[in-house]
């Protein structure tokens, strides 16, 4: 679970508090169903000496630095300094099952009207999208790409053809191990096991990516065998 944040591009002392269908966001895991109308509220606390100008209310998901849903609902309104604002409005969002599966970070942020983030909140979502959204294509896209790069270099091995020199048979391997590591990211976060982050993410990636490098580096040298002495002193005799 992601612990709320709080940002402003001004000054750090506006705060989001949020709410979906009731549930506080920042607590818990927050439900996102395609099929379902979600009641979101939210409270602008603003803390500074300036007139704070909300243009509207973004909620988006991402992982992995990528953004695979954003929902941007306008609800203009201005909070005057040293006090607070509270606006609710519903959310549909019908495409959302196209767009993600799983856990990921979710933010919902409240920008001005230059679309500059005033103050945001921070949770983990529980999408329940398809799996052949975006998210879920762009997994089994990840997929398809390892286990050829799996392929290409399992078979250069067999067949000896692999770089003689060993940093660049490491390196042949290592593209394998970084799309591993991506798998193991996307397949947990697709399963609802651990949402992925920086502290979920980095490990798992530089992990495998490490031990296929090793791997890679261990491989014996693609040359053919070279001739014995008594292979020549046979050839010798022969002649």
């Amino acid at each position: 679970m992601l612990l709320p944040s709080t940002a402003s591009a001004q000054d750090s002392s506006v705060i989001l508090e949020a709410d979906v269908d009731g549930r506080p966001v920042g607590v818990g895991t927050l439900a996102l169903d395609p099929s379902k109308t979600a009641k979101v509220s939210i409270t602008v606390r603003n803390n500074t000496s300036t007139v704070q100008r909300v243009k509207a209310v973004r909620i988006s998901g991402t992982a992995l630095a990528l953004t695979f849903f954003a929902y941007d609902t306008t609800v203009p309104f201005d909070v005057p300094a040293k006090s607070s604002e509270t606006r609710s409005f519903p959310l549909e969002p019908t495409d959302l099952g196209s767009q993600a599966i799983g856990l990921l970070p979710v933010a919902v942020e409240v920008v001005d009207t230059q679309r500059d983030t005033i103050a945001s909140v921070e949770t983990t979502g529980d999408i329940r999208g398809s799996l052949w959204s975006v998210y879920g294509a762009f997994g089994l896209g990840v997929l398809v790409l390892t286990g050829l790069s799996w392929a290409g270099a399992l078979m250069a091995l067999a067949r000896r053809r692999l770089p003689a020199n060993r940093w660049q048979r490491a390196m042949r391997f290592l593209p394998a191990g970084i799309g591993t590591g991506l798998i193991a990211v996307i397949s947990l976060s697709v399963l609802r096991l651990v949402a992925p982050s920086p502290t979920a993410e980095i490990p798992f990636i530089l992990g495998a990516a490490a031990a296929a490098f090793v791997l890679g580096y261990v491989t014996p040298h693609p040359g053919g065998r070279q001739p014995s002495s008594m292979d020549a002193e046979t050839v010798r005799f022969r002649l």
